[in-house]
């Protein structure tokens, strides 16, 4: 999943092994899924990926400042979303809201040169089909980092904040972004990564990077948040990044420890039940999305990215090649 004002070290982490991303409804009848999508650039390193119902996958750059699209059974992505479009920047979850058409983008100032004034988090809109800005809405809380999205069936919008470990919220039809939860501390610590976060009904469900921990939050009727909960797991989980809903009560999440795993979690209360359903993404496993009944998994290479240059006076250290970009797929089912 993060500058001048935010926690560097927090998001060293949070990148490191960050962010996404979504399960959406399907149409009937979609082309057959390729086994890999590659996605056409250099330095690429995506952080999320979501898929529209006719079967389309988008993919957010960090390294290139824009956002790639394959076609319905295409095994490439090529630009959609040009770099620094309306002054995007570096892009990091992005979700699809099939309903109104729209292609939503988590923008940051993200490794940029020091000085100047800092740039706000800042959700952006886009037309799903022609890549049309919509809007574009700045967090609310300074010091914001905005790692991944969901949204309600009407339209209401929620974002999570890595660095203040907050969730903010867009309601539908609104021009600004508001605080919802976390701003008492009760999602927990700054330092904590709060990163996925997918709908389940009427509550939130968010997980946290560094403490690897997933919380519930409820919707209240009148859309407040209620109090978070911390998920009782049966089992742990390690450094849980991208994740989306997958049927009505689980998620498929990815998670960058024990080699990179891809996991169903399924909920009955505020007890989840973890099950492995693939093991072995050494390139960084950073988001998760669901076409009909094959998931893709995109493994970011952000490690490369974060490479630390060599002190002063030493050898540098031979540079980790890059390797084309992909997301890979495997059967999951139905949920």
């Amino acid at each position: 999943m993060n500058k001048n004002s935010m926690n560097v070290s927090v998001l060293a982490v949070s990148v490191l092994t960050a962010g996404v991303t979504g399960c959406a409804s399907m149409a009937p009848s979609l082309p057959p899924p390729p086994p890999q999508v590659v996605i056409d650039g250099q330095r690429v390193f995506p952080e999320s990926v979501d898929a529209a119902a006719d079967g389309s996958l988008f993919f957010g750059s960090i390294g290139n400042k824009m956002i790639y699209r394959a076609a319905p059974g295409s095994d490439k992505a090529v630009a959609f979303v040009q770099p620094a479009t309306d002054g995007l920047q570096s892009t990091f979850g992005v979700f699809v809201d099939n309903r109104s058409g729209t292609l939503y983008a988590c923008s940051n100032a993200f490794g940029g040169p020091p000085g100047g004034a800092p740039l706000p988090a800042t959700v952006y809109a886009f037309d799903l089909k022609t890549g049309a800005t919509k809007g574009h809405y700045p967090f609310a809380a300074s010091g914001g980092f905005c790692n991944d999205m969901a949204t309600t069936p009407d339209g209401t919008l929620y974002a999570t904040d890595t660095n203040n470990m907050q969730i903010e919220v867009l309601k539908k039809g609104a021009v600004t972004l508001q605080i919802w939860a976390g701003s008492d501390g009760s999602l927990g610590k700054k330092g904590g990564v709060i990163d996925g976060i997918s709908v389940l009904g009427s509550r939130i469900i968010v997980n946290e990077l560094a403490v690897s921990k997933l919380f519930s939050v409820g919707i209240n009727k009148d859309g407040t948040a209620g109090a978070p909960v911390e998920i009782t797991l049966d089992r742990p989980i390690s450094r849980p990044d991208g994740m989306r809903a997958f049927g009505k009560s689980a998620v498929l999440i990815v998670e960058g420890g024990g080699g990179g795993k891809l996991e169903k979690v399924t909920f009955e209360g505020n007890n989840g039940k973890v099950e492995l359903i693939k093991q072995g993404y050494p390139d960084g496993p950073v988001a998760v999305t669901v076409v009909g009944t094959t998931a893709y998994v995109c493994e970011g290479q952000l490690a490369v990215m974060m490479r630390r240059p060599a002190a002063a006076g030493s050898a540098p250290a031979p540079a980790a090649p890059l390797k084309p970009f992909v997301a890979t797929a495997v059967e999951v089912g139905k949920p």
